[in-house]
């Protein structure tokens, strides 16, 4: 579903500072190679998901849902030179291809890629994060939330993708779909949760962004 008029898309990746060499070469391979290349945070997003990097400047940075790494690389740019980023994905076919663009970007240091069930990961990770990324299976947002949320430092970020479901969350017709009513269900706990303050972003498939108190 597109949230705008296609001239005006077009018109704001026109307005928007370009990928990387790095990150267009995955984009473009990931849209060749890749099954639903649609997963892929893409050029509008990726470069919001930097900006929140540059801005927030985090220390660690923890992603659930690596895909081909396209995200994972977004926020790197803009985090602490000595910072760690671990990225934990169940699906262990892409992880030669993500971790082969991390070194052309330069963060094989920094990137750590851990593959597995992210629910029994989390809770063996000793650090605190300055910001969570959350793009996985939708019916575990908030299970992935709930093991996260104590991990995140005060002022920290949590920030989800695909909230909005390509506008399913609104069609009262679907919202006995898992995926669905998990989706809206965690638009709701997020927005109800006294820990945090939120905004939605209705920014490609939506971004729930919450700062911890």
């Amino acid at each position: 579903m597109d949230f705008l008029p296609a001239e005006i898309d077009d018109y704001t990746g026109i307005h928007t500072a370009k990928e990387s060499d790095v990150l267009y070469e995955l984009n473009r391979e990931t849209h060749m190679k890749v099954l639903i290349p649609r997963m892929l945070s893409g050029h509008i997003q990726g470069r919001i998901l930097s900006m929140f990097s540059h801005m927030i400047q985090p220390k660690n940075i923890l992603e659930i849902g690596t895909y081909t790494g396209y995200s994972a690389i977004c926020f790197a740019e803009g985090m602490q030179k000595d910072g760690k980023l671990i990225t934990i994905d169940i699906n262990n076919e892409l992880e030669t291809m993500a971790n082969s663009y991390f070194e052309k970007a330069g963060y094989t240091d920094q990137i750590d890629m851990r593959i597995g069930n992210a629910i029994d990961i989390i809770p063996t990770l000793d650090m605190k994060f300055d910001l969570v990324f959350i793009d996985a299976d939708k019916h575990n947002y908030s299970n992935y939330y709930d093991l996260a949320i104590d991990k995140v430092n005060k002022g920290g970020y949590i920030i989800a993708d695909n909230v909005l479901w390509s506008g399913k969350v609104v069609q009262e017709d679907v919202k006995t779909d898992v995926d669905t009513k998990s989706l809206d269900e965690y638009n709701k706990k997020i927005h109800e949760d006294s820990r945090v303050e939120n905004v939605l972003f209705p920014v490609r498939d939506g971004l729930m962004v919450a700062r911890k108190l």
